[in-house]
């Protein structure tokens, strides 16, 4: 039987809207088979137990805003707010859907129609501008044992430690470039002292590209995916002709790979020391730790396995995993910021956990989930890198 002819749309409303195989998010949705094995990863699901605070259930949202058939309200914006964006769904879903990539064109879309709110837009600027971060946290920093708890957002930012040279990289072996990112430039400063003493003894040297910037990834979850191409076009030059750029935060890592011109890659700077472990050596540290494994790490860079071997070589160590809550801290990118509240709630259960542990200290590998543990606990929150540094012996290298 021949299709029916098209008819044209109604004076003054335009073209109709394409179908679901001519509009590219509901080509993304439709591969979702309404399965439910991502039900059991989701933590807002398991937090809520509410369908449309599913995988499932936001991806039949997005198909639906997709394909106009039935229109975006409060209620239906604030399911889609609320998703943490760690990608626990992908790792577990048997179709493929590939949620992450989903999550930004919705967002996208949601923030065309709905203007980003006065936190999101404030940090997203910052994030953007070196030199006005830079000036905001020193002030946060000067300001903070004058403030009170609830204008605390972020942990003290630490004081000034040597800084690594920057400039331009070359290509050469034994060198290795390093991503700074945004708020991490003042926050991590220990971290890169750390992971160039471990550098150090592997014989590589680090350095830090200039004209580098924040990755982006803050924008493009939260849907501006205008000003996360700007960034990645600054870091693809940035970084241009440097061969090997490691990378400290889990979340920074995978829109930083996709920014990167052709000869140069992305590694997790924790699987780049893995490789080499066999010219360390540890000094013995009878110590307990507790490790926290960041959403993005699990599901994204898969760094967890390079981090296990590092932890098992150091000799007397103990260490004791995070598990407890929903499967994540929390504070996914900005929401720790822009939702305290929510993501409080998500930090809780595992800050028990480790009180109950006897350990010491807190690892984990992304700056945002350290800067969110970190503002619940007064027990050190370490990024596992800058821990080995601590537990390297004086000679630093095998003989």
């Amino acid at each position: 039987m021949p299709a029916a002819p098209s008819q044209p749309a109604p004076p003054g409303l335009g073209p109709s809207r394409p179908g679901p195989a001519a509009d590219p998010l509901a080509a993304l949705a439709d591969r979702c088979v309404q399965c439910g094995l991502c039900l059991p990863a989701c933590p807002t699901y398991g937090r809520e137990r509410v369908e449309a605070e599913s995988p499932r259930g936001r991806i039949a949202l997005a198909r639906a805003w997709a394909l106009d058939t039935i229109p975006a309200t409060p209620a239906s914006d604030a399911h889609l707010d609320h998703c943490l964006g760690c990608r626990s769904c992908e790792a577990v879903c048997p179709a493929g859907v590939e949620y992450g990539s989903l999550l930004v064109a919705v967002r996208g879309r949601q923030r065309e129609r709905r203007p980003a709110g006065w936190r999101q837009r404030w940090v997203e600027g910052l994030a953007a501008r070196p030199r006005a971060l830079a000036a905001g946290l020193a002030g946060y920093r000067a300001l903070y044992p004058l403030l009170p708890a609830a204008l605390r957002p972020l942990p003290r930012p630490p004081g000034r430690v040597r800084a690594l040279p920057r400039g331009r990289v070359a290509p050469a072996g034994g060198r290795a470039a390093l991503f700074v990112g945004c708020i991490a430039d003042r926050y991590e400063a220990p971290l890169r002292a750390a992971l160039a003493r471990l550098c150090g003894a592997l014989g590589v040297e680090l350095e830090i590209a200039a004209g580098q910037g924040c990755c982006g990834a803050l924008h493009e979850h939260a849907g501006n995916t205008a000003a996360a191409a700007a960034l990645a076009t600054r870091n693809r030059a940035a970084f241009a002709g440097c061969g090997t750029v490691l990378t400290l935060a889990s979340g920074c890592h995978d829109s930083l790979r996709r920014a990167l011109p052709d000869d140069a890659q992305a590694v997790d700077a924790l699987a780049f020391v893995a490789e080499r472990i066999g010219a360390l050596r540890w000094r013995r540290t009878p110590q307990r730790v507790a490790l926290h494994l960041p959403c993005t790490q699990r599901n994204v860079v898969k760094s967890v396995p390079a981090l296990r071997r590092l932890l098992a070589a150091v000799p007397g160590l103990e260490v004791v995993e995070l598990d407890a809550g929903f499967g994540c801290c929390g504070a996914s990118g900005t929401q720790m910021l822009t939702e305290p509240e929510r993501a409080a709630e998500y930090r809780a259960p595992l800050l028990a956990q480790f009180e109950r542990s006897g350990a010491t200290a807190v690892l984990s590998a992304n700056v945002g989930c350290r800067l969110h543990l970190g503002n619940g606990t007064a027990a050190p929150v370490l990024h596992p890198l800058e821990f080995l540094a601590g537990c390297l012996d004086e000679g630093g290298a095998a003989g």
